[in-house]
């Protein structure tokens, strides 16, 4: 398991390098999430043993099972969906949230941080409908600033770092292109209107992350590219 892991995970980096250096841009500043929501521990710490240095989970009971079993040190990112009931176990568990989408949620985030961990910092980043899918989570474009701007004035535990999105499915790579532009061209406008950076935009996975990166992504959520097909739960 761990030859496999490791060279499928060769064959996404050197994907992730040729689509970087083919846009000029530096595949340094391209951070490889290893999506491993539904895999056990095992093959999570053959990751990390490979080089991942950065895992992402879907669920957060899931990851909480599991986080204990798993060698190694990573970074574990949120990228699912955050329900109010599981915010402190969130806080105990992951060190990056992508999913960030009201201002409720931020609200819940913040008083369990300034009660449990005073000084603590969490990154996290916006999450953006950029299909305007009804069915899917998301704060939706035209009402990200309001939100954003919840978080700077009221959650001082909260670091801003980006936004992130998932993108209507579509089978070819290309399909998901407007809505990374779409993403990074309110990533520039955020950062303009509200006056600091956003440095971090989360957004591709296995069959279209090199289209993402040709579109300024710095986060890419790889899992069955890594790990192979997803495990039945």
């Amino acid at each position: 398991m761990q030859s496999t892991i490791s060279s499928r995970l060769a064959g996404v980096q050197v994907r992730l390098e040729r689509a970087a250096l083919g846009a000029d841009r530096d595949p340094g500043h391209v951070t490889l999430i290893a999506v491993s929501k539904t895999q056990p521990s095992l093959p999570l710490s053959d990751a990390i043993d490979a080089g991942v240095l950065h895992l992402g989970e879907n669920r957060v009971q899931e990851a909480a099972s599991k986080k204990p079993d798993v060698r190694g040190t990573a970074q574990w990112h949120l990228i699912g969906p955050l329900q109010r009931n599981k915010v402190k176990l969130a806080l105990e568990i992951f060190d990056v949230i992508h999913t960030l989408d009201r201002t409720a949620l931020a609200d819940r985030l913040q008083m369990l941080l300034d009660e449990h961990w005073p000084g603590r910092r969490l990154p996290v980043l916006l999450e953006v409908n950029v299909g305007h899918e009804a069915q899917k989570a998301g704060v939706l474009p035209h009402e990200a600033e309001d939100l954003a701007r919840h978080v700077l004035t009221d959650c001082p535990n909260l670091e801003l770092d980006g936004l992130m999105a998932i993108p209507p499915f579509g089978l070819d790579p290309e399909a998901g292109r407007p809505y990374f532009k779409a993403l990074a061209d309110l990533q520039k406008e955020l950062g303009q209107r509200l006056g600091l950076a956003l440095p971090s935009l989360s957004m591709g996975m296995s069959h279209d992350f090199e289209v993402a990166i040709e579109e300024g992504a710095t986060m890419v959520r790889v899992g069955t590219a890594i790990f192979g097909k997803r495990q039945a739960r």
